[in-house]
């Protein structure tokens, strides 16, 4: 890789939506595939994305969200986050993105380091249990620090 090349990433998540979490998961996948390395921390409500009840049932919302180009009033009526979340789901099964619990199996596979905020952790009182086995350990920031050394730290 050339000097000025990227060859180290590190990827916060810490949102729970399905179109906050899957820039992270692709940002970590393309990274893979050109070689560089990736960590991915998962923290607050981010560690939706990798608990074993909730990875694969992550929704849109569509209460506040400007890009839905609805009113927040239309978007509390009953079923419609869950109609955008249907919609959402199908265009990207279309485009052959996986579901969230099998991209990131995948995004393991292919290398990268997963992690699970401390702090979010305790907070929610979570034990590895509670994530999917491709979680590679619960580590406090300063850890996270360590291990994104001359990484570029990117933030979804």
């Amino acid at each position: 890789m050339a000097a000025d090349a990227v060859n180290k990433v590190s990827i916060v998540i810490s949102k729970g939506s399905l179109d906050s979490v899957y820039p992270g998961l692709i940002m970590a996948n393309g990274a893979r595939m050109e070689g560089i390395e990736a960590t991915l921390f998962f923290t607050f409500f981010g560690l939706e994305a990798i608990m074993k009840k909730r990875a694969d049932k992550l929704k849109v919302p569509t209460v506040g969200n400007p890009a839905m180009h609805m009113p927040s009033l239309v978007g509390m009526l009953p079923g419609v986050s869950g109609f955008a979340t249907f919609m959402m789901k199908k265009e990207m099964d279309k485009l052959d993105i996986p579901p969230v619990g099998e991209f990131i199996e995948m995004i393991k596979d292919a290398g990268a380091d997963l992690y699970a905020c401390k702090a979010t952790v305790d907070m929610f009182k979570l034990t590895m249990d509670d994530f999917l086995p491709q979680v590679d350990d619960i580590i406090n920031v300063g850890t996270f620090y360590e291990k994104s050394a001359g990484a570029q730290i990117i933030f979804t």
